[in-house]
């Protein structure tokens, strides 16, 4: 198989064994890669029910059929069952770990089982053997890629590891793909420690073969060429996401106070001119990617003078920032690499933390819960403080944030659910979307819980076109539509794997020339967007599988019952009835039925009616 290894790396933990499976034909043929891997395999291969965190419970860790080649901005993702959700979880990660799967000689690697006591894998050019991580479980995540470097003598052997919040199964626990790269949301982390897998590591020295080189530098060339000419992407290169910051605030998207607001009076204390001035030193790139959106930094004066940092990204920005009234972009960035080293997802720390800080306001929680630390917002103390007990989970509120916004509100009550912004369980990402209704659905009907990253419709909503008519931001007219297309263009790409930010400059017939030109089979913009359809389908039969259903394809209250206090869209909000007749809409568009079931004759045209398993041992 041309671009393809042609096989999958499976590792047993409970039974110590790993072996090459080779890749069904018609896995390729179907489902392509990455994400449509991922799905699939999922589907045949969990127990239904199964319990995230059980030995049963399969990891993986996935590349495309264009990752490793000169292609432009392709990535890496982790797919399982999520410890915090419940749902199909696939998250993802930059850096230079995806390819390396690739030149070790695997596709894919998936995990099942557990291991008695800590473990890592470590897979060297084609060989993969299981071995002892004892002295290495409890290190922080720098510490650990540093350390096992030195152990095997090589400081260019790729890793993915878990830090000591994943040990311990917080359930937006990460993982951390050297060393600001992570696959962050959902709690793939959690799921490693739950194996007592403390981390995979790589070396290879394969090659990936196009089927048709010289087409393949062709339409590579094509995607350079895409990108240079996308005034975007100088942006990303310029000011990495954090140029969002300025945009989100003056649109009142950015969430404040834990989602109370929508603008940050210290927004100018974390944006891109903030972050230039305190921090950064020079870009960095992803493995083969020409954007070039992270920095390198160092804090260069204040209390955590030296810290070395990268780029505070838009998400971590606001979840870290302006969320929890802080806006001295030199704290975030120190709490933000706390995150990092000791495990934990950014986005929900930030809404965790944010949750609890409005739950102590209100009394719910106190003092005595604390040990005397008041968790007012803005103090980044606070902040700080919560981060250590939660990584530990500690006894009391450690343990009880550990779980995430819903479950804590479950268990604090008084009022509390009120407040804890979340869908399906994930904390909600930096968009707040009571001024926007397509990303309101977008956000509802996102297959692994609130996230920004399965559509955003914003770009429409705030200035595009869709069928050649301006789009009215706050109507709901066309959105169902929108949010469709988008999910199934960006589900395609994910096969791929492509970069979020590439993915703006790289044009949608170039993308199928590579793919084309790399596998030898030929690819149209509409078979893509087929592909991506077919995708989100199997996901959406997965979640239906474990428990889902429209109820689920919710808001938060805040978002549904609490209008923007402030600014040009004040008042406004998502009600009950706004949400029904998109995600009627919605549903119409994709040929499910009102209650979000894919119809016999939609699963009928996508291949997936009756449709045997295709990983087989």
């Amino acid at each position: 198989m041309y671009s393809y290894m042609g096989k999958l790396l499976y590792v047993d933990l409970s039974k110590n064994s790993c072996q090459a499976v080779p890749l069904d034909e018609r896995l390729v043929e179907l489902f392509v890669g990455g994400k449509g891997f991922g799905a699939k395999i999922l589907y045949d291969l969990l127990p239904p029910g199964c319990d995230p965190l059980s030995p049963e419970n399969v990891l993986m860790f996935m590349a495309g059929p264009l990752t490793g080649t000169l292609a432009p901005a392709m990535r890496g993702c982790v797919i399982t069952r999520s410890p915090l959700t419940g749902t199909f979880v696939d998250s993802y990660f930059g850096g230079h770990f995806a390819p390396e799967i690739r030149y070790a000689g695997f596709d894919g690697i998936i995990i099942t089982g557990a291991a008695e006591t800590p473990c890592y894998i470590w897979v060297d050019n084609g060989v993969a053997e299981i071995r002892n991580a004892a002295h290495l479980w409890g290190l922080d995540t720098f510490t650990f890629t540093e350390l096992i470097k030195e152990e095997l003598g090589d400081r260019t052997v790729k890793t993915a590891c878990i830090g000591p919040a994943g040990e311990k199964k917080v359930a937006y626990a990460l993982v951390n793909c050297e060393y600001n790269r992570h696959a962050g949301r959902g709690g793939t982390g959690a799921v490693m420690g739950a194996k007592n897998l403390k981390a995979v590591v790589l070396r290879g020295r394969k090659v990936v073969r196009p089927f048709d080189p010289s087409a393949f530098q062709a339409a590579v060339d094509q995607a350079y060429q895409d990108l240079q000419t996308e005034e975007s992407i100088s942006a990303f290169t310029l000011d990495g996401t954090a140029g969002s910051i300025d945009f989100a605030n003056d649109e009142h998207l950015l969430p404040t106070y834990n989602y109370y607001d929508g603008a940050f009076e210290g927004a100018a204390g974390l944006n891109a001119v903030a972050q230039r001035k305190q921090l950064w030193l020079r870009n960095v790139a992803c493995a083969g990617c020409p954007i070039a959106c992270g920095k390198v930094g160092r804090i260069r004066r204040g209390r955590h003078k030296g810290l070395v940092s990268d780029v505070v990204e838009y998400e971590t920005a606001a979840m870290m920032g302006s969320n929890l009234g802080i806006s001295d972009v030199r704290e975030v960035a120190y709490l933000v690499k706390k995150c990092d080293a000791l495990g934990l997802d950014g986005m929900s720390a930030g809404g965790v933390i944010g949750f609890a800080m409005e739950a102590f306001k209100k009394g719910i929680i106190t003092a005595a819960d604390t040990e005397g630390v008041n968790l007012a917002f803005g103090d980044a103390a606070a902040a700080d403080y919560l981060l250590e007990i939660i990584a530990a989970r500690k006894e009391g509120l450690g343990d009880t944030l550990a779980g995430g916004v819903m479950k804590a509100a479950q268990a604090l009550g008084g009022g509390s659910a009120d407040f804890a912004v979340h869908i399906k369980g994930l904390e909600c990402p930096a968009w707040g979307p009571r001024s926007v209704p397509g990303m309101a659905l977008a956000l509802a009907t996102a297959d692994r819980g609130g996230c920004h990253q399965r559509a955003f419709p914003i770009l429409y909503e705030v200035g595009g076109f869709w069928n050649d008519e301006p789009v009215d931001r706050l109507w709901l007219k066309d959105k169902g539509e929108i949010v469709a297309y988008l999910q199934n263009y960006l589900a395609g790409l994910d096969t791929l794997v492509k970069c979020d930010f590439g993915q703006y400059g790289v044009k949608a017939e170039t993308y199928c020339r590579m793919l084309a030109a790399a596998t030898g089979r030929n690819w149209t913009v509409e078979e893509l967007l087929l592909l991506g359809e077919r995708v989100w389908n199997q996901i959406r039969l997965f979640n239906l599988r474990e428990g889902f259903s429209r109820s689920d394809d919710t808001l938060p209250k805040r978002f549904m019952e609490e209008p923007l206090p402030g600014g040009p869209y004040k008042g406004h909000m998502i009600t009950e009835a706004d949400l029904n007749r998109l995600l009627d809409d919605y549903y119409s568009s994709r040929g499910w039925n009102r209650e979000g079931v894919p119809t016999a004759a939609k699963l009928e045209q996508l291949n997936l009616a009756a449709q045997p398993p295709l990983f087989q041992l």
